[in-house]
C-alpha cells in the first residue's frame, strides 16, 4: 500500500472528524504559527486542506509543502475549543504526521532523540549524563560556546534547557520547608485516609514516573507523592513502566509510540491501581488517547481504553471530592500560572490547577494575561524550529516578566 493510499485509509477511517470542518476561520487566530507567520498553509483550516490534497491525489506526501507545514505546527490544540464544528484537529494530525514521517526520514536530531527514549538503557545512561552535567554548572557554559551552527542547535538548546532547571533549587528548599506542614500520612495522624490514619485510602494510585520527569525532575515526582499520600491515597510502585510515548505519536512514529503505550498498559495493570497520576500535561493527554492509538490492536484495545479512563491529571485529581485539597504550609510568595496547552486544550483542564494553587495559604495568585497561549515549546520543537518556537515563545516571556 502506498503512502498516500494509507492516508486516504487514515482519513477516511475518520471522516467523521475530517467532515465538520466548515472554513469558518475561527481557528487561524488561535493558532500560534498562524499569527506569527500569516500564511493559510500554516493554519489548522490549511492543514487540512493539505490533508484533503493528499486523499484526493492532488498533492504528494513527501512534497516541501506537506512536509513543512505539517511539521511546523505545534500542535498546541488551541483551534479545538474555539471550533464551532467541533473538529478533533489533534487526531488528523497524528495521522498526516505519521505518514508524513514515512514518507520522508527526518532529520537526524529527531530519529536519535526517538530511538533514546524508546530504548530504556540509552534514556537512562542520558539522563545520567545530563545530571551530571546540571550538577557540574556547566550546562549554560558548553551552550554559549558551542559553535552557532544550525546542525549543533538540538545540542545547545538541550543544555540550555539544563542549566534553566538548575534554577528551580530555591523552590525546591521552599517545598521542602511546606512539605513539614504535610505529615507522612503512612504515621497516622487521623486524618489523612491512609492505611495508618483512622479512614480507608480514597483510593490506590500508581504515578507515571515519565522519561524526563524520572530523569532530571526526580523531586517533582516525589513531591506529587507525598501530596497524593497527604490527601489520602495510597500510592503504590509501578514496576514496568516507561515513557508514555507522546513524543513518538507527536512525531509520527506510531509503530514506537503503540509499543509504549502496550508496556505501560501491562505495567499498570499488574499494579492493580484504581487511578493513574500524571504531573505533565502531555504524558497525560498521550495516555488518555491511548484508546484512540490502540484502536485497530483488538488484543489491547479493551485495556487501552481502561487504562485512559483511569488516567488523572494530579490537579484533577486532587480537587476531586468534596473536601478539595489539603492546604499544606503558607508559602508567603508572588506566582502566576501558564496553562499548559495538552491541559487546557487538550484534556480541558482549566480550574483544577488553578484551584490547587489557591488551596495554599498566603500564595500570591498573579494572572498570567494569554495564560493558555502556546509557549513555543511543544516537546522538542524548540529543538527542531528554533526561531519560530522562540519567536512564540518570546510573548510568553513578555507578558511573565511585564
Amino acid at each position: 500500500m502506498s503512502v498516500d493510499r494509507d492516508l486516504t485509509v487514515a482519513l477516511r477511517a475518520q471522516e467523521d472528524r475530517l467532515q465538520p470542518c466548515v472554513h469558518c476561520g475561527f481557528c487561524l487566530p488561535a493558532c500560534p504559527t498562524y499569527v506569527r507567520l500569516g500564511d493559510e498553509n500554516d493554519s489548522p483550516r490549511g492543514r487540512l486542506h493539505l490533508m484533503r490534497a493528499v486523499v484526493e491525489g492532488r498533492l504528494d506526501a513527501g512534497s516541501s509543502a506537506f512536509q513543512m507545514h505539517i511539521d511546523r505546527c505545534l500542535g498546541c490544540r488551541a483551534c479545538e475549543p474555539v471550533c464551532p464544528s467541533g473538529v478533533e484537529y489533534g487526531v488528523l494530525l497524528e495521522s498526516a504526521r505519521a505518514v508524513a514521517y514515512r514518507a520522508k526520514r527526518p532529520p537526524a536530531s529527531v530519529r536519535i532523540l526517538l530511538s533514546v527514549f524508546f530504548h530504556r538503557s540509552r534514556l537512562r545512561w542520558s539522563m545520567a549524563l545530563a545530571r551530571l552535567v546540571r550538577g557540574l554548572g556547566i550546562a549554560g557554559l558548553l551552550a554559549r560556546f558551542l559553535p552557532k551552527v544550525r546542525s549543533l542547535h538540538p545540542v545547545r538548546f538541550g543544555l540550555a534547557m539544563l542549566a534553566a532547571s538548575s534554577a528551580s533549587s530555591l523552590l525546591r528548599v521552599r517545598s521542602a520547608t511546606a512539605a513539614k506542614a504535610l505529615p507522612d500520612p503512612r504515621e497516622g495522624d487521623g486524618e489523612s485516609g491512609e492505611t495508618g490514619g483512622e479512614s480507608p485510602p480514597r483510593g490506590r494510585v500508581g504515578v507515571l514516573a515519565g522519561c524526563v520527569q524520572a530523569g532530571l525532575f526526580k523531586h517533582v515526582n516525589l513531591a506529587t507523592e507525598r501530596v497524593l499520600r497527604a490527601n489520602g491515597y495510597e500510592v503504590v510502585p509501578v514496576v514496568g513502566q516507561g515513557c508514555c510515548g507522546a513524543l513518538h505519536a507527536h512525531a509520527g512514529d506510531l509503530k514506537r509510540a503503540r509499543e509504549l503505550a502496550r508496556q505501560n498498559i501491562e505495567a499498570f495493570a499488574a499494579a492493580e491501581v484504581d487511578v493513574i497520576a500524571v504531573n505533565a500535561a502531555g504524558c497525560g493527554s498521550a495516555m488518555k488517547e491511548y484508546g484512540h492509538l490502540l484502536s485497530h490492536d483488538f488484543a489491547y484495545i479493551g485495556s487501552a481504553g481502561d487504562l485512559a479512563s483511569k488516567t488523572r491529571d494530579v490537579s484533577e485529581l486532587l480537587v476531586d471530592g468534596a473536601s478539595g485539597p489539603r492546604a499544606g504550609a503558607p508559602l508567603s510568595l508572588r506566582v502566576t500560572y501558564d496553562a499548559a496547552c495538552h491541559l487546557c486544550h487538550a484534556q480541558k483542564l482549566r480550574d483544577e490547577p488553578k484551584a490547587l494553587l489557591h488551596a495554599i495559604p498566603e500564595l500570591d495568585l498573579v494572572p498570567l494575561p494569554g495564560e493558555e497561549e502556546c509557549c513555543g515549546g511543544a516537546g522538542i520543537y524548540g529543538m527542531t524550529h528554533p526561531e519560530l518556537g522562540g519567536s512564540i515563545g518570546s510573548d510568553k516571556v513578555a507578558a511573565v516578566l511585564g
